[in-house]
């Protein structure tokens, strides 16, 4: 048994469960709970480090702006799926405690490129290099082709995630 779940590990049998559904899905979708519940608090953690009143929601848009460059704001809340008003209380916050910058957008002077600041991008990379850091440690004993399926799962579950 885990210390974090009160259920045991998944080491049933393939097949239907008690409620008719296949016990590897429901395998499944109990590690994906408590993975994701960990990936949340790890984000309000990485975000507190980034800066003390940066809020967790926004830690995901450094991530966005560091690996695609100048954004429009209307492109992230496409991208985050969420509306034009949240992202733009999320941009204001950003802007405020001086993690982003908003610029003219050279092929449309109407609207403005949000882009991290050399502040932010150096807070961001700091923890962001921190949390690799913690992953290759937790995996040290993983050999490097599990990793390497690890991560080719995972992309091909978010893949189809976004289909």
């Amino acid at each position: 048994m885990r210390g974090d779940d009160s259920e045991p590990e998944p080491d049933a049998p393939e097949g239907p469960g008690v409620s008719g559904v296949d016990r590897s899905f429901l395998a499944l979708e109990r590690e994906l709970a408590v993975f994701l519940r960990r990936a949340r608090a790890s984000s309000g953690e990485m975000a507190r480090e980034v800066h003390p009143e940066l809020e967790p929601a926004a830690y995901g848009l450094l991530v966005r702006l560091e690996a695609a460059g100048r954004q429009r704001a209307t492109e992230l809340a496409a991208y985050f799926g969420v509306g034009k008003a949240t992202m733009s209380r999320q941009l204001h916050s950003l802007e405020n405690l001086g993690l982003v910058a908003r610029e003219p957008d050279p092929a449309d002077g109407r609207a403005w490129l949000v882009h991290l600041t050399e502040d932010g991008l150096a807070r961001f990379r700091s923890v962001r290099d921190a949390r690799r850091g913690r992953y290759v440690r937790k995996l040290a004993d993983w050999d490097r082709a599990e990793v390497a399926e690890l991560a080719r799962l995972l992309h091909q579950l978010n893949a189809r995630a976004e289909s």
